[in-house]
């Protein structure tokens, strides 16, 4: 099931990024699961759906963004060195 979600953005937005509405509503999606992935709120395979692509697409889009695929910090990293 999909729901419609109306947001409203200047009509000069279009021009500015260059791109159409339809160009627009995608690449929006993409950047908010590339950063909702980010910062922990959801994971790979989650960010992939809501961006409508497949997970191995959203894998080369975080490079894209810059976006590590790896979500472990400085401190679970250590525990697991430790562990060895």
């Amino acid at each position: 099931m999909s729901v419609h979600v109306t947001i409203e953005v200047p009509e000069t937005s279009f021009s500015i990024l260059r791109t159409t509405p339809k160009a627009f509503a995608k690449e929006l999606r993409l950047a908010a699961a590339v950063k909702w992935y980010e910062i922990g709120k959801i994971s790979q395979s989650k960010a992939a759906e809501l961006a409508g692509i497949s997970r191995t697409e959203f894998l080369k889009a975080l490079g894209q963004f810059n976006v590590s695929p790896y979500q472990i910090t400085p401190d679970d990293l250590a525990a697991e060195v430790g562990d060895v």
